[in-house]
């Protein structure tokens, strides 16, 4: 997939590096064979500053007193904040705020409502203008895969970038096992991210999921993290 020059990062040198919080060290663990790498040609859709060369573990959490309103903490794997997510003041309950650690708003995730798809639709910072339009996301299809006797499901989400205008094949894909236990993103044939729900005595005593993500070298994460937290509010509101 050859992507815009426009998209293209300015490494290990960039002088904008995130506001507010630090840059998330090196993933442990070891990636799939397909995981995207290539260096000359990385996935920028939010932020050059979100692009490193070397995978990236990211925690997703439900923000404590606040899981109605959906809410998240997003942290490094020794706690150092990254981002948050947070309800837009005086809007609707469709419409979440990715902001850097800073509080700086960096996109906005909005419900089209009457969707057929259930679509959700990114803008750059709060605006929700036409100029401001990122990508949006919508419902695929279910596939259904037969194991011996048994048959799981997988859900499969298609995720358009604002110059795909004619949407006649996604830019992204995330599929998602039928129990919503884990997800995987691709861009073609590879893979940019993968998402596992991690509970713990707190998230079942508040009633929320909470994710591990891996984002892997050259890949934005901060739109990772926005798919994740999209994917969420979708089988939050049973979007099958």
């Amino acid at each position: 997939m050859k992507w815009p020059a426009s998209f293209f990062s300015c490494g290990t040198n960039c002088s904008s590096w995130p506001m507010g919080g630090k840059l998330p060290g090196p993933a442990s663990g070891t990636a799939p064979a397909n995981a995207y790498t290539t260096e000359s040609n990385p996935i920028v859709v939010i932020g050059e500053q979100y692009i490193v060369p070397y995978p990236v573990d990211l925690k997703i959490q439900h923000t404590v007193f606040t899981v109605a309103e959906n809410n998240f903490d997003i942290t490094d794997v020794n706690d150092n904040p990254i981002f948050k997510v947070k309800n837009k003041l005086f809007s609707f309950p469709d419409r979440r705020v990715l902001l850097d650690a800073a509080g700086n708003p960096l996109v906005s995730l909005k419900q089209k409502i009457l969707s057929v798809h259930r679509r959700w639709r990114v803008f750059r910072g709060e605006s929700d203008k036409s100029s401001d339009f990122l990508f949006s996301v919508r419902k695929s299809s279910l596939v259904h895969l037969k194991m011996r006797t048994k048959t799981t499901m997988t859900k499969t989400l298609d995720v358009f970038l604002a110059s795909n205008t004619s949407e006649s094949l996604p830019d992204f894909k995330i599929k998602q096992g039928w129990r919503d236990s884990s997800c995987t993103i691709f861009a073609g044939n590879a893979i940019i991210a993968q998402m596992q729900r991690k509970q713990n005595v707190k998230s079942l005593v508040i009633n929320a999921d909470n994710y591990g993500i891996t984002a892997y070298p050259n890949v934005d994460y901060a739109f990772v993290v926005a798919l994740v937290v999209i994917l969420d509010e979708m089988n939050r509101n049973s979007y099958d």
